[in-house]
């Protein structure tokens, strides 16, 4: 069975600056420890002609959404940033009300930088404020400080950030069920439209899967968990993802760009370590691709063959599994012809795992929607194990169709 879109799903634009001033012992991202001056113009320089070598791709398709990530991209001086941005909207056409998010961490905060930022066309900033707690700073190994961290809302709020999310972490090295609150509590007061907040995991090739720390017990985190999800609740914070939360006074307080991802929308990726996902109405393939990590293979790159670090596509028999990773970690999870519409299949071959997670009390259906229960939330990876692949349902397509 092959895919057919009748219409493709929205295209958003992920942008990767992999420099951070120190390495944090938990992460596992593409970043690499600043050693002298950021290249920032050639950098920049080499994004643009990734971009530019990407668009053929998705001729008239129009970007719904840009996330600047890393490392630390607020590293990046404010004329860089400018045009970086300025390049993007000649790329793309860009629409001026589209967001645009970057991330940004306490210890870089400019006042005069960050209203660069603003004027340069960024409107939401994700601040990686993770602890407000001395200690567990200490721990993380964060470069900045609780105080840092509150100076740094106040001077996106004065640089006229309306839209800002705080990026929380819990169940840290010796934290107790208290602590994990009151850096809610505070972050809370601090006036931001959105909260993420995660659990720290041990996750490989990091120096924290190396050195483990002792963290709290399985019971302890799950309290946590609770203990956040009503707290924030009671500060008017719907919880719409399983690490995220938005103020309930506007749907537009949502991260769209994340938003997409979840609903297994398309994405170009540039820049050192970017991931993209892009389908096709031509030849009905889905196709992830990836750029080389270390940035000075990126930035000595002279073509769009030599910056590709990989690609692959998604088989047909993957696509159930490959899109409730995604769509079932929203708290509403879906309605039931997004899935046709964002992977060009059918669900039918899927209706009896469906129907099986559905007795168990994993998932549920609401109208044309589907979403995991209560239970179902917290097990996740029992409902995906369902979603394997199945070759009695589809068959195989080899992964190098593509090229």
């Amino acid at each position: 069975m092959s895919r057919h879109f009748r219409e493709l799903p929205p295209l958003s634009l992920y942008v990767h600056v992999p420099w951070c001033v120190r390495k944090c012992p938990y992460c596992d991202f593409n970043s690499h420890e600043q050693r002298g001056d950021i290249p920032e113009a050639s950098y920049v320089d080499a994004l643009l002609a990734d971009l530019a070598d990407e668009m053929p791709g998705v001729w008239g398709r129009a970007i719904s959404s840009v996330f600047i990530g890393g490392g630390t991209p607020s590293l990046l001086s404010g004329g860089a940033v400018d045009r970086l941005m300025s390049g993007i909207r000649a790329l793309t056409g860009l629409s001026p009300t589209v967001e645009v998010t970057m991330e940004a961490n306490p210890g870089t905060f400019e006042q005069q930088r960050f209203r660069d930022y603003r004027e340069s066309g960024i409107n939401r900033l994700s601040i990686g404020i993770q602890s407000l707690d001395a200690r567990a700073l200490k721990s993380l190994g964060r470069v900045h400080t609780a105080g840092e961290a509150l100076r740094a809302v106040d001077i996106a709020r004065q640089a006229g950030f309306a839209e800002i999310n705080l990026d929380l972490m819990f169940a840290l090295p010796g934290q107790s069920l208290e602590q994990a609150l009151q850096d809610v509590r505070t972050a809370l007061s601090l006036g931001a439209t959105h909260l993420s907040c995660y659990e720290l995991t041990l996750e490989p090739n990091t120096l924290f899967a190396r050195h483990p720390p002792s963290l709290p017990e399985d019971d302890l985190r799950a309290d946590m968990q609770t203990a956040i999800v009503e707290a924030l609740s009671a500060g008017s914070f719907e919880r719409y993802e399983i690490s995220a939360y938005a103020h309930s006074s506007s749907l537009s307080h949502r991260c769209s760009h994340n938003l997409n991802y979840w609903q297994f929308g398309d994405y170009l990726g540039i820049g050192a370590g970017a991931h993209g996902k892009i389908s096709s109405a031509v030849d009905g393939t889905i196709v992830r691709r990836w750029k080389h990590k270390h940035p000075a293979r990126y930035l000595g790159a002279g073509s769009a063959v030599e910056r590709l670090g990989g690609e692959t596509a998604i088989a047909t028999e993957e696509t159930a599994l490959e899109f409730m990773m995604n769509a079932l970690r929203l708290v509403d999870g879906f309605p039931l012809p997004l899935f046709e519409q964002h992977t060009g299949t059918s669900l039918i071959p899927w209706q009896g795992t469906i129907d099986q997670a559905i007795d168990r009390g994993l998932l549920e259906r609401e109208g044309l929607s589907l979403k995991a229960t209560a239970t179902g939330f917290s097990w996740l990876n029992e409902i995906l194990a369902m979603f394997l692949p199945d070759t009695r349902r589809y068959p195989v397509i080899p992964l190098n169709a593509v090229r």
